[in-house]
């Protein structure tokens, strides 16, 4: 009887001391798969985060070349903001204007301003570049450079630029901030600096 009660309290100890591993082990892997889901939607987060700012910067350039076209006749070099499209447009949309859609309006455009410069109007010059731009940029250039922290930084110094070169025009910072018109470009530009500060400061994290 002494054995068989030995033998019953080792095997219930084995038991327990089975339990007790398994408890552990479920609980280690409830915690990885926890901290597995927190990282994933931190990551998805700031994925949306930057995508949708990035969004938001590409709209603020558009905007101002729109209003370079139209109202904003000033010595401001926005020609920097197809460079800056550049940078900023997203991989799809990229990749469709190097493709065979890009290659075609840009020999359609170039035609256009050899053949027909009568017809071709003004405002259709720096669109028509940043189709050129696209299609022509070697791929080294193109693949290494866009998403990269050089591609920010020149993001970063085309909106500094720009900015200051505004309250200038505008007669200084004030002016800049409350005429009508200076208001619109100032909120435009700095819509400009949203996207490659928060990718600035994800790229250093």
């Amino acid at each position: 009887m002494v054995g068989g009660k030995m033998s019953y309290l080792a095997m219930k100890t084995d038991y327990a001391a089975e339990n007790a591993l398994i408890s552990s082990d479920l609980r280690d892997l409830g915690n990885s798969l926890q901290q597995l889901a927190n990282h994933a939607f931190l990551g998805g987060g700031l994925g949306f985060g930057t995508s949708f700012l990035k969004w938001v910067a590409l709209i603020a350039a558009v905007y101002l070349l729109i209003l370079d076209r139209t109202n904003w006749k000033t010595n401001v070099l926005t020609a920097l903001l197809i460079p800056y499209i550049f940078f900023t447009l997203p991989n799809w949309l990229f990749h469709i204007l190097r493709g065979e859609i890009g290659k075609w309006i840009a020999f359609i455009a170039v035609i256009l301003r050899l053949f027909f410069p009568t017809r071709f109007p003004d405002w259709l010059e720096l669109p028509a570049a940043l189709i050129l731009l696209h299609v022509v940029a070697p791929s080294l250039f193109a693949d290494s450079v866009r998403g990269h922290w050089v591609g920010l930084v020149i993001c970063l110094i085309i909106g500094i630029y720009l900015l200051q070169e505004h309250i200038r025009a505008s007669g200084g910072f004030r002016n800049s901030f409350t005429k009508t018109n200076g208001l619109s470009n100032s909120i435009g530009i700095l819509l400009l600096f949203v996207y490659p500060v928060w990718a600035l400061i994800l790229w250093i994290l």
